[in-house]
């Protein structure tokens, strides 16, 4: 069997425990990708003219068979950051209404709904939710906690960026629903790293990142809306399939898809990356990972004396964890285990708490999680 770690294209010399920020493509993928950009530059006119919505309608279905969606329920964008824009400037708030969200978000989508809610006046509430976590029941009731007759919004995150939790957020968006507050989840970590059916799960809106997890190129991540919510989503960017003379069968699609000339090329290389999971085993990989951030969080519980964010079971974390440090210069931090110790993994300070979040995917190993654990004590 040929060690994961030859299918990367990682650098060798660089112990790589960042997979959570921009992902890694293994080798096949990245070669299906450059294939897909080939065959664009070769004959560009017949292949965004011509080809453009049956190869984009293929990779759709493939994606929503993985996320468990129907393909016109989905729309590739290049990040989440991008689709939850999209669904936010959608939104016609009105001044007194609320947004409500948690203290665990991405800093990005903070700065969102924060510009969104100064324009249009009303509330961004970040819910505080104390870490360590205990309970399902008590994050579920502290997120409630915070809904008030003027909640239009429930943003959260299906697993933080920050803190690295996956949250409980299937009956928070089944609350929302009977409540009549629109659901919108951030699910930049979901794909890949834990499986997803968005037709049970619920939410209204729902965009998470390919490149991460998944394992497909840079620039491939989707957007589901929930089809009674598709005909309130607007174009971020307005192009020719808006009031378009012959339109499709779906007007969300249309209107998101195309957007003029682009590189298609890391769409079209989503149904290879899944593929490269399937022939790989992916569950199995994906429990070997979350065995070491399991190992990782008990050496550096034992190094620092501070506690685990989260109880060790397997609905709080799967192949990311944020790991508690005492105070300490994080930019010093950062510098020496790049500089020192060839280690690239993120340093955090969130709350005026500072963490080291580890993310292993299928090209780590023991040694890389001993490597950290020796260049931190």
């Amino acid at each position: 069997m040929i060690p994961m770690r030859e299918f990367f294209l990682l650098n060798p010399d660089i112990i790589f425990l960042n997979h959570g920020s921009f992902g890694a493509c293994p080798k096949p993928v990245f070669e299906e990708y450059q294939r897909w950009q080939l065959e664009l530059e070769r004959q560009p006119v017949e292949f965004l003219g011509r080809r453009f919505n049956d190869l984009m309608r293929a990779a759709r279905e493939a994606l929503g068979t993985f996320v468990g969606a129907e393909a016109d329920d989905v729309t590739y964008v290049t990040n989440a950051t991008v689709g939850l824009n999209i669904v936010a400037r959608s939104l016609k708030l009105r001044p007194g209404d609320e947004v409500l969200t948690t203290d665990h978000e991405y800093g990005a989508l903070d700065r969102t709904w924060r510009f969104l809610c100064t324009k249009q006046g009303a509330q961004y509430i970040r819910q505080p939710v104390s870490v360590p976590i205990r309970s399902a029941e008590e994050v579920i009731e502290t997120i409630w906690s915070g809904v008030t007759d003027r909640t239009r919004v429930l943003f959260i995150s299906h697993i933080t960026s920050p803190t690295a939790i996956t949250l409980p957020i299937k009956p928070l968006i089944d609350r929302a629903r009977k409540a009549g507050i629109i659901s919108i989840v951030d699910g930049a970590h979901a794909p890949g790293q834990i499986d997803l059916n968005l037709r049970e799960l619920g939410a209204d809106f729902y965009s998470g990142n390919l490149h991460k997890w998944l394992l497909a190129p840079k620039g491939a991540a989707f957007l589901y809306a929930r089809r009674e919510m598709q005909p309130f989503v607007e174009p971020l960017v307005v192009s020719w399939e808006w009031q378009a003379e012959k339109p499709g069968p779906s007007k969300f699609i249309d209107e998101q898809e195309w957007q003029g000339t682009r590189d298609i090329a890391a769409y079209l290389s989503v149904p290879a990356a899944i593929q490269f999971q399937r022939d790989h085993d992916w569950p199995q990989v994906r429990r070997n990972c979350r065995e070491l951030v399991r190992y990782a969080r008990e050496q550096a519980s034992a190094l620092t004396g501070l506690p685990p964010l989260t109880p060790d079971e397997a609905q709080w974390f799967t192949q990311m964890s944020a790991l508690p440090l005492p105070p300490c210069d994080l930019d010093v931090l950062k510098r020496r285990l790049y500089d020192e110790f060839k280690i690239e993994i993120p340093v955090i300070s969130w709350n005026e708490r500072h963490f080291v979040r580890i993310s292993i995917q299928g090209y780590n190993t023991r040694a890389d999680v001993d490597a950290l654990i020796q260049a931190l004590r």
